[in-house]
């Protein structure tokens, strides 16, 4: 948003000779669309979580639309919260608890589930939990757990509604995807073509600078960040509210990818 606010893409384009350039920002009705978007060249960039972008370079690989990342976006922590009082790490669920993540098996939350069940069951029963997971998008997964009804009793969450989740009594984190990796994790990230890249490339690096341009910008000045954020989503959040996620110790805005191939070498397997 930083970028499309700021038009740093066309600022960055003039600056390398390109004269002015027309750069349209896109949002598709999913990753499917985004990514069948991008292969048949309907748009140039993409971005999405970590396993999004090995499964698409795995689909291309060799091929001239191969897919490769661009940039990490950030690092954050994406927890694991529940309701239930007798949950204190994914050893005590019971068949009696329903975990909700984005999409069954294959989300960013729900891979992180199979790789914490691998390490604590045993690499054969990465799936062991798999049974109990349900999907929904993150603001019904929210809904259902703070309702208290039972139906959802643990939520592989994602900013912003972790911090909201945690914040009501009796709601807590029993682990999160640094635990599972090791330490700090990229969460989400930009990918394009090579096949782009190489047809365009002071388009490409006009890009990528641009990136780092706001990416520098988040970090100088985060509350003018979230403002923009505010402003441009519509979010319900205040600008307070989204403030303090940001100032979380635990988040970066950084292009430089962590963790990556530890999703990947479990995904290979």
């Amino acid at each position: 948003m930083m970028m499309e606010d700021s038009r740093l893409v066309e600022k960055q384009a003039k600056t390398m000779g390109l004269g002015d350039i027309k750069v349209s920002w896109a949002k598709l009705g999913g990753p499917g669309a985004m990514n069948d978007a991008l292969l048949s060249g309907g748009i140039d960039f993409g971005t999405g979580g970590v396993p999004s972008l090995i499964t698409l370079w795995s689909k291309t690989h060799g091929t001239p639309q191969e897919v490769r990342g661009v940039g990490a976006l950030n690092s954050m922590p994406v927890n694991l919260v529940t309701s239930n009082p007798n949950v204190k790490s994914i050893r005590d669920f019971t068949d009696k608890d329903k975990i909700a993540v984005t999409t069954v098996k294959v989300s960013t939350q729900a891979l992180l589930l199979q790789m914490a069940a691998a390490k604590e069951f045993g690499e054969q029963n990465y799936a062991k939990l798999d049974p109990l997971t349900v999907s929904l998008p993150h603001p019904d997964a929210m809904t259902a757990l703070l309702s208290g009804g039972g139906t959802i009793t643990a939520h592989f969450s994602s900013p912003p509604f972790q911090y909201q989740e945690v914040a009501r009594p009796g709601i807590r984190t029993i682990l999160s995807n640094y635990e599972i990796l090791g330490g700090p994790a990229t969460f989400n990230v930009v990918w394009s073509t090579a096949k782009f890249r190489d047809a365009n490339p002071k388009t490409y690096a006009a890009f990528v600078a641009a990136f780092e341009e706001a990416t520098a910008t988040i970090n100088r000045d985060k509350r003018a960040a979230a403002e923009v954020y505010k402003r441009m989503s519509g979010t319900k959040e205040t600008v307070e509210e989204l403030l303090k996620m940001m100032e979380d110790p635990l988040v970066e805005y950084t292009l430089t990818p962590k963790s990556t191939m530890k999703t990947a070498e479990f995904m290979a397997k």
